[in-house]
């Protein structure tokens, strides 16, 4: 199970909307027959190119997979029918599968005689597959909020300056991120001060993520590097926002909360438009309203070994009156990136049931 964890993890960044998944098949020696994984969206899935890879010897084996075998025909058969058609015996899994559409694969694989156990290694699965799990469940993008600040904090310096804060190495790691993301956010003031192109540098086959801009007002310029044609655009604005300055930009529209966009309105037209991980690479306000609205799945911070005492802090208001109200993170990972700590941490607990919006006046990429 192991191994087919690693195998899936291959698939990060290219299987959206669908999960990254993995499977190895062993003989009744234990000794491995067959390998696969979920390469791309749309292609088969990992159990069947496992099935192709063993061959007849796929006949009593075992199959471990991370996540439940599918039940269900879209632009692949069923998994649970292809394993019970190569004769496979027995099929552990770590991760039952959460999508009413799919689930119901090891009840198959059951009726058909084939012995189903489930939940090895589950956590490390889970984690492995985080994003796709989390949008089934909740109905909304994984958000990872990434951000670049000094040792004090701080996300750029008294002037407003903020380039470079973190390392050249730091920035490259940025890269890699984004590649694994469906889609990366920023907000208008970022927009504004920034520039930023957003597009994946570096990564070679990388599938470039759709770039979003937060623009209530349609503020940006049509010379704006995020409208060039090196990665697909999505420009979010108002719905009055006046874009005739924009014309063949693709945009969505949406209700303002209070002169606002809402953060869970943004998220729904995102996933129904089949994002499934988002990337938030905007500024310290907002950071602080989609943490606000309990939308923060992930949080990776990049610390640089430099002070400033003064700045924009790397969050903004959060909605968070006292330190009983703190939003406590378990640290997952602490790692050097060249000079700099990235850390990577989630919150504990998450919570959903919070609303927030997001300001006009967003800012800060890095």
């Amino acid at each position: 199970m192991a191994r087919a964890i690693e195998l899936a993890s291959r698939g990060t960044g290219a299987t959206s909307p669908n999960p990254v998944v993995g499977c190895v098949l062993t003989d009744a020696s234990g000794t491995v027959v067959g390998e696969g994984w979920h390469e791309r969206a749309g292609g088969p899935h990992a159990e069947v190119n496992a099935l192709r890879a063993a061959g007849p010897a796929a006949r009593g084996a075992t199959a471990y997979v991370t996540l439940e075998p599918c039940n269900h025909t879209g632009r692949t058969g069923p998994c649970a029918q292809a394993l019970i058609e190569a004769g496979v015996t027995r099929v552990v899994y770590a991760v039952s599968d959460p999508n009413p559409q799919a689930s119901g694969g090891a009840a198959t694989l059951r009726a058909a005689g084939i012995t189903t156990e489930a939940g090895l290694l589950a956590k490390q699965a889970e984690e492995g597959n985080a994003a796709w799990l989390t949008s089934v469940r909740l109905g909304r993008p994984y958000v990872t909020w990434k951000y670049a600040a000094t040792l004090d904090g701080r996300s750029a310096a008294a002037d407003g300056t903020s380039r470079w804060i973190t390392s050249a190495e730091s920035r490259a790691d940025v890269h890699r991120l984004r590649a694994e993301a469906d889609a990366v956010l920023v907000g208008g003031g970022t927009l504004r001060q920034d520039d930023p192109h957003l597009a994946v540098r570096g990564v070679e086959g990388a599938t470039q993520p759709l770039r979003i801009a937060l623009d209530t007002h349609a503020t940006i310029l049509p010379t704006a590097r995020i409208l060039d044609d090196a990665a697909p655009t999505l420009i979010v604005v108002g719905e009055d926002a006046d874009t005739r300055h924009l014309p063949g930009v693709e945009l969505l529209r949406l209700p303002l909360r209070g002169g606002r966009i809402g953060v869970h309105d943004l998220l729904a037209q995102l996933y129904a438009r089949g994002v499934r991980s988002l990337f938030l690479e905007g500024g310290p306000t907002l950071a602080g309203a989609f943490l606000e609205g309990g939308a923060v799945d992930r949080v990776i911070g990049y610390l640089a070994p430099a002070l400033l005492g003064a700045g924009p802090a790397a969050l903004a208001d959060a909605g968070i009156k006292n330190i009983s109200g703190a939003v406590r993170l378990d640290i997952t990972e602490a790692v050097r990136i060249g000079p700099d700590l990235r850390i990577t941490a989630v919150p504990v607990p998450a919570t959903e049931t919070a609303t927030a919006t997001v300001p006009a006046t967003a800012t800060k990429e890095h």
